[in-house]
């Protein structure tokens, strides 16, 4: 995919020197980020004949996807791709998969994302490559109300050493919480030994089975977190047997309530993990210590030793040689500094999102749909959708996303009934709900 090449600083806009600079409703929309749901909010803004541009830091389109390519989805295709965008797919030609099926995180952007992307309408208004640093109205600091919802956003962004200035009317920030992890630490903080010690702690799922075997054969494995993620690794670790020594960490007051709805959940594939995970911890082949509240890492000549609190005393367990950390995400709110933005201080949601998201309180399946009302910010005309939107909150859909973008673009182009009807159909997640008070229990 040919990349775009931005106008440097030096111009002041996006426009070359000669050209005029546009009035703010004649700016494109930003979409920020080329995941699932930035490309559907492409798709709905391509149907609705409004320009935008898409800026994305990686180099290739669902970039966060493909670092856990190798995972299987358990929800299946019907929910993981956009309605607007099928059909644009299709008018080109597109088949689309089978929507029983469960794709990989692989075959999600070869199958999808990058034909969606490499339609004309979207392909030349693409920008890979390129970081999102900073966000600012126009001419006006924070703390600057006068004219303020007149004025044009200004998006600072760095593409191949060089810095830009983009203008823009309005704001799609789709950029996720994936390359944002949390620290294995129980209280939330990130400490010098746990940076240290990077070179022996995975954040994510790694490919245990491909391109990361040697990093894992014969070694000395702590798996932390108890959702969906932590189950993954260690359903994959397992599968080298007497290869590896397994030992799982969690916060949970006891494993039965990891396995989650099993054959209850109305998604089977994530029943089955439920299930599998069940008969492994049965066969007694990994050592589990829950409730575990991690307070430290040291490391030693025979290993990484991890101390913390077990069953409401102070111990540290036998030395590992890797960690790897399904401990969720959180959003990365820096380059909205200079935005006037509403965040509630529990979830780090979206705030007027965060009762309708509550981990405590719903599941993916309870929560009510909801659009651009819920997701309008005090900053007119800037949004935050996708996984990003639900913030720390785990119990997010691809479809929700889809929907939240389907609306914010009916309001952006003046169709305020089709912005207000909001309707969304998931299906209703046993593990989820059994889950409620498990912050590390992911959902998508």
């Amino acid at each position: 995919m040919n990349q775009i090449q931005l106008k440097p600083i030096s111009t002041g806009c996006c426009c070359s020197p000669s050209e005029k600079v546009k009035p703010s409703k004649d700016l494109p929309i930003a979409i920020i980020g080329a995941g699932p749901i930035g490309l559907a909010a492409a798709a709905h803004l391509v149907n609705a004949g409004e320009r935008f541009i898409i800026l994305e830091s990686g180099q290739n389109v669902g970039h966060h996807i493909t670092s856990w390519g190798h995972v299987r989805l358990f929800s299946p295709w019907q929910y993981n791709v956009d309605k607007v965008a099928k059909k644009l797919l299709e008018k080109q030609g597109w088949i689309a998969p089978n929507p029983e099926e469960l794709p990989l995180g692989q075959e999600l952007v070869s199958n999808y994302l990058e034909p969606l992307a490499s339609l004309p309408e979207i392909k030349s208004y693409l920008f890979l490559t390129t970081r999102v640093l900073s966000i600012s109205k126009k001419g006006l600091d924070k703390m600057k109300t006068a004219n303020r919802s007149d004025a044009p956003f200004v998006l600072y962004t760095e593409q191949g050493g060089l810095s830009n200035r983009i203008e823009a009317r309005a704001v799609i920030d789709a950029t996720g919480t994936w390359s944002n992890p949390n620290p294995i630490n129980a209280d939330n903080i990130w400490t010098n030994t746990e940076k240290d010690l990077k070179d022996h702690i995975y954040y994510g799922i790694p490919h245990i089975l491909g391109s990361a075997l040697q990093k894992y054969k014969g070694k000395r494995v702590a798996v932390v977190g108890g959702g969906h993620s932590a189950i993954n690794t260690i359903l994959e670790l397992a599968q080298l047997k007497d290869d590896v020594k397994i030992t799982w960490i969690m916060r949970k007051k006891n494993v039965e309530s990891a396995y989650g709805g099993e054959e209850k959940d109305a998604l089977a594939a994530r029943g089955k993990l439920g299930s599998k995970i069940h008969q492994l911890i049965d066969s007694g082949k990994i050592q589990v210590f829950t409730p575990f509240h991690i307070h430290q890492l040291i490391k030693t000549e025979k290993g990484i030793e991890i101390g913390g609190e077990f069953a409401s005393k102070e111990m540290v367990l036998p030395p590992v040689d890797e960690i790897i950390a399904n401990t969720g995400s959180r959003p990365d709110l820096s380059m909205t500094r200079e935005i006037r933005l509403s965040i509630d201080t529990a979830t780090e949601s979206v705030e007027a999102l965060a009762p309708l998201i509550d981990p405590n309180l719903h599941s993916c399946g309870t929560v009510r749909p909801h659009g651009e009302e819920e997701l309008r910010q005090p900053e007119k005309g800037y949004y935050i959708v996708g996984m990003k939107s639900y913030g720390r909150a785990p119990t997010f859909l691809m479809a929700t996303g889809y929907e939240q973008v389907r609306s914010i673009v009916a309001y952006l182009t003046g169709d305020l009934v089709s912005a207000k009807n909001v309707e969304l159909d998931l299906p209703e997640t046993g593990v989820c709900s059994v889950n409620l008070n498990d912050p590390a229990s992911t959902c998508c």
